[in-house]
């Protein structure tokens, strides 16, 4: 073996890199990749290229799929294009997950970041109250929100955050409860660094691998609220989503089962996407499972 060869095989690999190769090694996590890049790109051309209205009776209520041409997916129940309502209500509906899955990293971490690191009283009050929200039925908090307030996307967004964060401030209370006392946070701590750059700068950045995969399963939980919310009624009117889609031809899923069944495999879809991409970040970030 030469000098070189030698040198790059005892050169240590760096975590994030190490953590991408496992990743890329995942099967169904490459498969999650590809399907959610598929569905996206669907989405964008959907939202930004087709100038197709979701909204236009286009044939005859409930046509079957194919019966009609251009019309693939067939139509609902007022005669309106299932795939162009496909095509337009993944945006919003993604839209959707993701400022819930911000609000929620956002509220938990800003929690559970204070809890860990003070401990004591300041401890002790944001846990109660953290359980005080923890306690409370998610669905059902959720829809007292969105009925007190216009039933709009960005409603059904904030009201799906304030419901989903004490998962997110609990695991990041333990991961600071875990970190707060190493050797480097003494050290920073020793040098002079305030509480905020310790927060902030030291230990977060070393706990975010297991928020990041929260952060990434919590996009699929808010699609899936979203769409029961719609379900119920309780969807944006004006704006076109999937579970929209749902929720209106609900009533006559006995009569036709495409309008239902067609953005339920497109929410089945993404959300199964999304949980391959969370699981395979979750065997890639964790050490124990690097070794398997």
């Amino acid at each position: 073996m030469s000098v070189q060869e030698t040198r790059r095989a005892i050169k240590p690999v760096s975590p994030l890199r190490e953590a991408a190769q496992m990743f890329c090694r995942n099967r169904p996590a490459i498969f999650g990749t590809v399907l959610l890049s598929l569905i996206v790109a669907a989405v964008f051309y959907g939202t930004f290229i087709s100038g197709a209205d979701p909204y236009e009776i286009v044939w005859a209520p409930q046509a079957f799929p194919g019966e009609a041409e251009n019309i693939p997916l067939g139509t609902d129940y007022m005669g309106r294009d299932i795939l162009t309502g496909l095509l337009k209500g993944g945006g919003p509906t993604i839209a959707v997950g993701l400022s819930a899955a911000l609000i929620t990293v956002v509220i938990g971490i800003s929690v559970g970041a204070m809890a860990g690191y003070f401990g004591g009283w300041a401890d002790n009050a944001l846990m109660r109250f953290t359980e005080f929200f923890q306690v409370l039925p998610a669905l059902l908090f959720a829809m007292v929100l969105v009925t007190l307030f216009s039933p709009t996307l960005t409603t059904i967004a904030i009201a799906i955050g304030i419901v989903s964060w004490p998962q997110t401030a609990r695991l990041t209370r333990a991961e600071f409860l875990r970190i707060r006392n190493l050797e480097y946070v003494t050290a920073a701590r020793a040098v002079g660094a305030g509480n905020n750059r310790i927060i902030w700068r030291v230990i977060l950045p070393n706990a975010l691998p297991p928020l990041i995969v929260s952060a990434t399963l919590t996009i699929g939980v808010a699609i899936l609220f979203e769409a029961g919310l719609s379900f119920l009624g309780l969807g944006d009117p004006n704006t076109m989503s999937w579970g929209l889609m749902i929720g209106a031809n609900r009533s006559y899923l006995l009569d036709a089962w495409w309008p239902v069944t067609f953005p339920g495999l497109a929410i089945f879809l993404t959300v199964l996407a999304v949980s391959l991409i969370g699981d395979g970040l979750n065997d890639a970030f964790n050490p124990k499972l690097r070794q398997r």
